[in-house]
């Protein structure tokens, strides 16, 4: 069977919408990192090849190691009328969006401008008056410890609610007084939870501190100056300006998704960017050019995501751990409606992968990782992990089959009836 016939295949087959995320073993993170001895690009090339083997209509990705870059695409950029893909496209990366949102208030946190662990309704008492005003941090909404009600999980409760996200326009507070009006989670500060709402609140917060528009703000101070000329927030725009692939959500077939209205994910997921811009991006947080040490190590300083899973890793203030063969790299993933997104990196930004697949819920289920899950993270593994020195000779360690667990940063999983 040839690789568009099995895609379509996949994108025909009725699925259990929960979106996974490969681990692997705890163990795995003591172990030494990443070669800097140069990129295997005929490795990389051959497990970029096995994605769209697996199912995937496209895959793209951006792979640098100290200097050394390497950029590579493969399979079909649309499914109707097959064109190739392409590494430079824009793609849609869902929750990494919060890594440059929690970046900005940390910002202001280093500028003296907000405490951490300043109460919200000290800043937003008409959003979020009374008891969660007073007992909910700024920590707590970076961390997802605040326990207020994870909005999209009402806002997506079926397939009939795709259709109508697709074409309306959200107002940042509608989305926060869904999350609200949820039975908490946790008590404030009790545990991990993951919720869109904190972000979207982290959005309003922006605000109401500097009395500018958010998304005006991730711009001025981090887009503009690192140059993300592929980044971007199209607020209610449903299209993604550039070059881009399709967007394939499997339950509905080879219907493009491409063109979504975002403002249902505002600062929680929202963002459009390439996977070089990530990197860019995330080399320049993990080497300090973006925060204070001090405001770094805060981000850094995660909770344990799963504390009956290790290996799921920890998240930080807009940012997560995972587990590899070669030590811990940090970043963040990112789900919506036919795009999926991994950014992984090493604690000293010099090892860098950013990835992206045009096709969601395509998964069949759950214990077992479904063929492009195994695929889409051998390639991610082999490009954290393996390298080749000199002589022409491959190092590095060989990527371990993963296990699977709920994506924490999952914007568009659906609950059908």
């Amino acid at each position: 069977m040839s690789s568009l016939r099995r895609i379509l295949k996949i994108v025909a087959t009725g699925v259990t919408l929960v979106a996974t995320v490969a681990v692997v073993p705890a163990s795995a993170a003591g172990q030494p990192g990443p070669s800097t001895g140069g990129l295997d690009r005929a490795g990389l090339r051959a497990a970029l090849a096995a994605v769209p083997e697996a199912g995937v209509p496209g895959v793209l990705a951006d792979v640098r190691d100290g200097r050394h870059d390497w950029r590579g695409a493969a399979g079909h950029a649309f499914l109707v009328e097959p064109r190739p893909m392409q590494p430079q496209l824009r793609h849609r990366i869902g929750s990494v969006t919060k890594t440059f949102v929690a970046t900005t208030v940390l910002q202001l946190v280093d500028e003296g401008r907000l405490g951490l662990d300043d109460p919200i309704g000290r800043w937003l008492p008409d959003v979020v008056p009374g008891e969660p005003g007073a007992r909910v941090t700024v920590r707590m909404l970076l961390n997802h410890t605040s326990g207020i009600g994870n909005y999209t999980n009402a806002l997506i409760d079926s397939y009939a609610s795709i259709p109508r996200m697709r074409v309306t326009s959200y107002a940042p507070a509608a989305l926060v007084a869904i999350g609200l009006a949820m039975p908490p989670t946790n008590a404030p500060g009790a545990g991990f939870s993951y919720s869109n709402t904190n972000y979207v609140l982290a959005g309003l917060l922006i605000g109401a501190v500097t009395g500018n528009d958010a998304v005006a703000e991730v711009q001025r101070r981090i887009l503009r100056p690192l140059r993300l000329t592929g980044t971007s927030f199209p607020g209610t725009d449903p299209t993604i300006r550039g070059p881009h692939s399709g967007a394939y959500f499997a339950p509905f077939g080879v219907r493009d998704h491409s063109e979504f209205n975002m403002s249902w994910a505002w600062t929680a997921g929202e963002m459009i960017a390439t996977t070089a811009d990530l990197n860019t991006f995330f080399r320049a947080l993990l080497g300090g050019d973006l925060l204070s040490p001090a405001a770094l190590d805060e981000m850094l300083d995660g909770v344990p995501i799963r504390p009956d899973l290790p290996a799921a890793g920890s998240y930080g203030l807009g940012i997560r751990t995972f587990a590899t063969p070669c030590g811990e790299f940090w970043g963040h993933d990112g789900a919506v409606i036919g795009h999926l997104t991994f950014s992984m990196h090493s604690r000293d930004g010099a090892r860098q992968v950013s990835s992206g697949i045009n096709i969601s819920h395509y998964q069949v289920g759950l214990p077992d990782p479904h063929p492009i899950d195994i695929a889409w993270h051998t390639f991610l593994l082999t490009a954290a992990c393996s390298a080749t020195e000199p002589g022409g000779r491959t190092t590095g360690v060989a990527p371990q089959l993963p296990s699977v667990t709920q994506l924490p940063g999952n914007d568009a999983a659906v609950a059908v009836p």
